[in-house]
């Protein structure tokens, strides 16, 4: 027997099933001959997860993930993953203000371009591991931690970090 909650879930199934194939769609007239690098990415992006593409320059890479944006009307981010890169250059950082009236000095959170709902992270192999463990923790939690403080990233939020093999 088939129950209200059933139903629901079916119906939200078979519309982010509808989505996805539209999406999909959008990507293909924009990028010829990734039909398999496409759908994963797209798995990954309705299933909650993350990707890494292993690729040399030239794929199309940047242009998937910001067509996808643009379809789905989100914002989009990159990053150039380099060996000075600093955490606080990708997560935001705090800054140091004066009230110009009472001349209170207090702490304001700057963003950083993490917080996109769809972030190219290019040759995050080139990064140091602190700068890797910031990207992480906020993947695996959705959030990033600045001077003790955690800033939650906005939903949906998704990553495509890429590597080139050749480095």
């Amino acid at each position: 027997m088939r129950t209200r909650k059933w139903d629901l879930m079916e119906t939200e199934y078979v519309g982010v099933a509808e989505l996805q194939n539209r999406v999909r769609d959008g990507l293909a007239t924009r990028i010829i001959g990734q039909d398999d690098i496409i759908q994963q990415v797209l798995t990954a992006f309705f299933s909650g997860g993350h990707v890494l593409v292993i690729g040399v320059p030239g794929l199309a890479k940047t242009l998937m993930i910001r067509s996808l944006a643009e379809l789905l009307d989100l914002h989009f981010s990159r990053v150039q993953f380099t060996p000075d890169l600093m955490p606080q250059d990708i997560t935001g950082t705090s800054i140091l203000t004066s009230d110009v009236d009472t001349g209170e000095r207090t702490f304001r959170f700057r963003k950083g371009p993490i917080f996109a709902n769809l972030l190219l992270g290019d040759e995050i192999n080139r990064t140091p591991p602190k700068t890797q463990a910031a990207l992480l923790e906020a993947m695996e939690e959705g959030q990033v931690t600045v001077m003790g403080d955690r800033h939650p990233l906005p939903s949906p939020f998704f990553v495509m970090a890429t590597q080139n093999p050749l480095d």
